[in-house]
């Protein structure tokens, strides 16, 4: 018999760690609503539940956070509609509950290169953060695509090389570092697109192009390439 929300979200408190939330705090993840469970725990979970497009959002209503990244697990992305997309974005609150989503949800979904461009331009900083991080998911998920499809992704990377919020600036260095680590074209592309960071008078877009510079340019890296 198949669990109900209310089943799991009480499995879920009974499995509650006010340890681990503080442990969790002092990473940056929002404590706000946090129980304190492993991700291990959490993902068992949604192997057990299964895909199932309305719990998930009836998980996602909880306001929950192991729910809310449970809910992601469980979605269907075949069923999730753009209104939807934008409904959870504006609840995102953590960068773990924002990067779980993105990965094993929206990134999957038929409006994840558009979301990746719209979401890049808005000023809420975990829905800006969605964009970049929708732009580093794809650069490893979605592997059938031509790389050409990936291109428009630079101009965006670099146009908010500048923002200097922490979680924003770290999306627009995995998102960078990610499609540079595709392939040899896309690192070509990702290493100017670096360069010409370096030359921008912002202290996050400096840390950025050292940083994505670093990894890209290194042997290992361009060993893999080859």
């Amino acid at each position: 018999m198949a669990l109900t929300s209310e089943e799991i979200i009480a499995e879920l408190r009974s499995l509650a760690n006010p340890d681990n939330v503080q442990g969790m705090s002092r990473y940056g993840i929002n404590p706000h609503n946090t129980l304190g469970v492993s991700m291990p725990v959490v993902r068992e979970l949604g192997k057990r539940v299964g895909k199932n497009h309305i719990l998930a959002e009836e998980l996602w209503s909880s306001g929950i956070h192991e729910a809310r990244i449970l809910a992601g697990l469980v979605d269907d992305p075949k069923q999730v509609t753009d209104e939807q997309m934008e409904r959870w974005v504006l609840d995102f609150d953590s960068w773990d509950v924002c990067d779980q989503v993105c990965s094993n949800l929206f990134d999957r979904t038929p409006f994840a290169y558009k979301k990746a461009l719209e979401w890049s331009e808005r000023e809420e900083e975990f829905v800006k953060r969605a964009g970049f991080v929708l732009m580093a998911e794809l650069s490893t998920h979605d592997k059938k695509a031509p790389d050409e499809k990936l291109l428009p992704f630079f101009d965006i990377i670099l146009r908010e090389a500048n923002d200097d919020r922490n979680f924003v600036k770290k999306a627009v260095n995995w998102a960078l570092r990610g499609l540079g680590k595709r392939s040899k074209f896309l690192n070509q592309h990702a290493v100017h697109t670096a360069e010409k960071m370096a030359q921008i008078d912002s202290k996050a877009a400096r840390w950025n192009a050292s940083d994505t510079l670093r990894e890209l340019n290194s042997e290992k890296v361009q060993a893999r390439l080859k």
